[in-house]
């Protein structure tokens, strides 16, 4: 029996495989966790036989995760991202499935599987595999974030908004004409977001450098921007990032 565990920062991703699985004789679970850094600590105790990997997580990304365990499973990619599936393919991982993952894809990946653990066929180098990557994979980022009010959903481009700021524990996309609720933490959108684009200047505000129109010295060793929007909106950041925004903007 092929001992199995699943890592997906969605919940109901890993319900739906975990049901799928739970069909499958040929599998035991062994765990499953939506969080990459504990279940780091996870597989190296449980040592399964195969991981099904999530590849784009907040904090770790599935390539992260893979470089950071001591025990090398077999490794299947879970991924709604086409472009990440096809590169990984091409690097001879044994497979990728495509959310939402289809139950006959399924069964072929964990023949596969069986076929490379009774040496049938080559296992595939973990560490070359993670080189390969390196070189062939670049992030996609997103262009637009999503606003939930009640039963309708607004999108937002993100060249339209200025920064993220929380308050009152809930997340804002602010604009020039307003702000908008997203079911996101910042820390969260510090990961999504292209770090070119978007920087995190304090731990409860993420800005738009395309915005900064003037950047001033501020006591305590922080620094203060003023934005290009129609309010000059000032952002003061915390003591600890403004040397890196500064490199950020080439000062």
């Amino acid at each position: 029996m092929l001992t199995a565990y699943l890592l997906d920062d969605e919940h109901l991703a890993i319900e739906r495989l975990t049901r799928m699985l739970g069909a499958d004789p040929r599998i035991q679970i062994l765990g499953a966790s939506k969080d990459p850094v504990d279940a780091i600590e996870q597989i190296d105790a449980l040592r399964p036989n195969l991981l099904f990997l999530d590849i784009q997580m907040p904090e770790l990304d599935g390539f992260a995760v893979l470089r950071r365990l001591a025990h090398q499973p077999l490794v299947i990619f879970t991924t709604a991202y086409d472009q990440y599936a096809l590169q990984a393919f091409e690097t001879n991982s044994i497979g990728y499935l495509l959310k939402p993952v289809e139950s006959a894809k399924l069964t072929q990946a964990i023949t596969k599987v069986e076929a490379i653990r009774g040496g049938q066929q080559p296992a595939p180098d973990i560490a070359n595999l993670l080189n390969q990557l390196a070189t062939k994979l670049t992030p996609v980022y997103p262009e637009r974030i999503s606003s939930k009010t009640g039963d309708r959903t607004e999108f937002i481009d993100l060249t339209r908004v200025t920064h993220f700021y929380s308050e009152d524990k809930l997340t804002f996309a602010a604009t020039e004409t307003k702000s908008y609720i997203i079911d996101q933490t910042i820390a969260e959108l510090e990961t999504r977001l292209d770090p070119a684009r978007f920087f995190r200047i304090h731990r409860s505000t993420l800005v738009n450098l395309a915005y900064v129109a003037e950047l001033y010295t501020y006591f305590g060793g922080k620094l203060m921007l003023r934005l290009k929007d129609a309010k000059k909106t000032e952002l003061t950041t915390s003591k600890d990032r403004a040397r890196e925004l500064r490199d950020k903007l080439g000062l």
